[in-house]
């Protein structure tokens, strides 16, 4: 059999527990099919990054499946007719990750990387100016004072 890694977006107006009810319905046709799930996620009701059928968020899950082809297909199938479905998404997979998903992942404000970059050298105080260059603008020659300023020619007369 192969392995298989499904999410499914449900509508936003479902209770958590209705979503649960979805799940346990689509593993319950894997299963029928002769397949079997592992993991189950539920991500929680997440903004979308486009409204989809008049949708701003939408409930996530993620399924691990090991299943033959036609079991996921006749899941897929019955996603396509139910409403509260608005997407789905099945990927086959070498292998099931361990543990939990990135998604369910705790990160830890300390372990991400900053926004302005580690190798910059240490904050100056307040009051404190950078060194001026010498040169000015690299290998460009001073060009002196400006002489004059803005002048307007007279228009020409047209023939």
């Amino acid at each position: 059999m192969a392995l298989y890694e499904h999410v499914f977006l449900a509508r936003q107006d479902m209770s958590a527990q209705q979503v649960d009810a979805l799940v346990e319905q689509y593993k319950g046709v894997i299963e029928a099919n002769g397949g079997k799930v592992g993991r189950i996620e539920n991500w929680g009701l997440k903004s979308l990054t486009y409204r989809i059928n008049k949708n701003r968020k939408a409930h996530y899950a993620l399924m691990d499946i090991d299943a033959p082809a036609p079991a996921v297909h006749e899941m897929e199938r019955q996603m396509r007719i139910n409403e509260d479905v608005l997407r789905y998404m099945t990927i086959a997979v070498e292998k099931h990750e361990e543990g939990p998903s990135a998604m369910m992942q705790k990160r830890d404000r300390d372990d991400r990387p900053r926004r302005d970059g580690d190798d910059r050298g240490p904050r100056r105080e307040f009051g404190d100016r950078p060194p001026r260059r010498e040169g000015g603008f690299g290998d460009r020659p001073d060009r002196g004072p400006r002489e004059g300023g803005f002048e307007r020619r007279p228009r020409e007369d047209r023939a």
